[in-house]
C-alpha cells in the first residue's frame, strides 16, 4: 500500500491542533514548550513522533502560547486605559462622564430590584478664595483631602466622582434620601473637624450639600439637577 506522507502529516497536525485547543489551559506558557508536554497533550508516546511532526507541533504550541501572552498583555493595556479614561485628571475618583454612567447603572438596578439608592451633591464653599489666597497648589491639596475623606467614608459598592471644579457627587447604594442626608452631614462635620493641612497651617473651608433619592423613570441629568438644587437650597439657608 502506498502511503501519502503529505496527507498524513496534515492529518497529524490537525489532530495535534485540536488536542491542544482542548487542553491548552493545562500547559505551560514558557517560550520553548517541553516535548514531554507535547506528548502528553497528544496522548502519543514521544518516541513515536517523527522529527517533522515533532517540529510542527512544537512550532504550533509556541505560536499559540505567544498569542495567549499577547492577548493577556492587550487585556491589561485595555484595563489600564479604561481606568485612566474613567478617573479624574487630578483626584483618585471618577470623572463626570464615568460618574454619570455609574448613576445610570445605579438607577437601573434600583428600578429593577426596588432597592433604594441616593445621590449626594457636595460643594466646597469659598474654594476660589483658597486659590486666590494660598495658590492653586493649596487648592489642589484641599480637593485631594476632600476626595480622600469621601473615599474613606463610603462602601465599596458606592461611587465618588468629581463633577466640576469644586463639586463632588456620591452615589450611595441601598440608601434612602434621609440616610444620604445624614451621610452628607457626617462628611461635612468630618471635613470641618479635619481641615486640609498645607505647609504647616490649616486651610478651613465650608461645605454645602444636597441629597436626592433615585426614582424609577428618572433621567440621570434630572437627578443631578435636583440634587444640585437641594445643595443650593441648603447653601442659601446657611
Amino acid at each position: 500500500m502506498k502511503i501519502d506522507r503529505v496527507n498524513t502529516l496534515r492529518s497529524t497536525r490537525a489532530v495535534g491542533a485540536a488536542a491542544y485547543a482542548r487542553q491548552a489551559d493545562a500547559l505551560t506558557t514558557a517560550e520553548e514548550p517541553v516535548l514531554g508536554s507535547v506528548a502528553s497533550v497528544l496522548g502519543i508516546p514521544e518516541n513515536e513522533f517523527t522529527p517533522r511532526v515533532r517540529d510542527a507541533i512544537v512550532t504550533l504550541m509556541t505560536e499559540v502560547a505567544s498569542l495567549r501572552r499577547e492577548l493577556q498583555q492587550t487585556r491589561d493595556r485595555l484595563d489600564e486605559a479604561e481606568k485612566t479614561a474613567d478617573q479624574d485628571q487630578l483626584l483618585p475618583v471618577l470623572n463626570r462622564r464615568a460618574f454619570v454612567r455609574e448613576l445610570t447603572r445605579h438607577m437601573s438596578f434600583a428600578s429593577r430590584y426596588g432597592t433604594p439608592a441616593s445621590l449626594i451633591y457636595f460643594d466646597l464653599d469659598g474654594f476660589k478664595l483658597v486659590n486666590d489666597t494660598h495658590g492653586h497648589a493649596a487648592g489642589d491639596a484641599v480637593l485631594a483631602h476632600v476626595a480622600d475623606v469621601m473615599l474613606a467614608s463610603v462602601r465599596d459598592s458606592d461611587s465618588v466622582g468629581r463633577l466640576g471644579g469644586d463639586e463632588f457627587g456620591i452615589l450611595l447604594n441601598h440608601a434612602s434620601q434621609e440616610q444620604a442626608h445624614r451621610k452628607a452631614a457626617f462628611l461635612a462635620e468630618t471635613l470641618n473637624a479635619r481641615p486640609t493641612q498645607w505647609q504647616g497651617r490649616a486651610i478651613p473651608i465650608g461645605f454645602s450639600y444636597g441629597a436626592f433619592e433615585l426614582q424609577q423613570g428618572d433621567d440621570p441629568i434630572v437627578v443631578m439637577a435636583r440634587a444640585d438644587e437641594a445643595m443650593y437650597a441648603q447653601k442659601r439657608a446657611r
